[in-house]
């Protein structure tokens, strides 16, 4: 069984890592990369299980529909601001999305955020994946919830 997790896992992280673009890409066009669909998950030590967290979804950017890549990122323009709007669900502990739980909320990018071309970045619906309520949109350049859940 512990043969099987550690292949499970390496399997993913080999699989994420060829959906990142290349490192030197942006950098000559002056663009970002945020993740269009994120899902935020997170190990529960003492019951030795995966807490399925909410997902957030980029679903239009300055009132445009955004155009997604083949790796699930959207190119952005450096030093603007732009207005993301964003769709976030909860799920089920078997990961499947709860429907009734859909909200909306807009995330507000500062000329200053997106000052550097080629870094990838991920819109978090919330600061962790566990005990928390509603959409609220959170920038990182991490895949992984900004704060551990206590």
């Amino acid at each position: 069984m512990t043969r099987v997790a550690l292949l499970t896992a390496l399997l993913l992280i080999l699989t994420a890592c060829q959906n990142l673009p290349d490192r030197q890409e942006g950098l000559d066009s002056d663009v970002a990369f945020l993740k269009a669909h994120h899902c935020l998950e997170e190990s529960v030590d003492d019951v030795n299980r995966i807490h399925f967290g909410p997902c957030l979804k980029v679903i239009e950017i300055n009132g445009q529909a955004p155009l997604v890549r083949d790796d699930d990122f959207i190119e952005l323009p450096l030093r603007q601001a732009l207005t993301i709007g964003t769709s976030c669900v909860y799920r089920h502990a078997d990961g499947t999305p709860i429907p009734a739980t859909v909200e909306t909320a807009d995330f507000q990018v500062r000329a200053d955020t997106f000052t550097r071309g080629g870094q990838r970045w991920y819109l978090h619906a919330h600061k962790q994946a566990r005990r928390v309520i509603g959409c609220e949109p959170t920038l990182s350049r991490s895949f992984h919830p900004t704060r551990s859940t206590d």
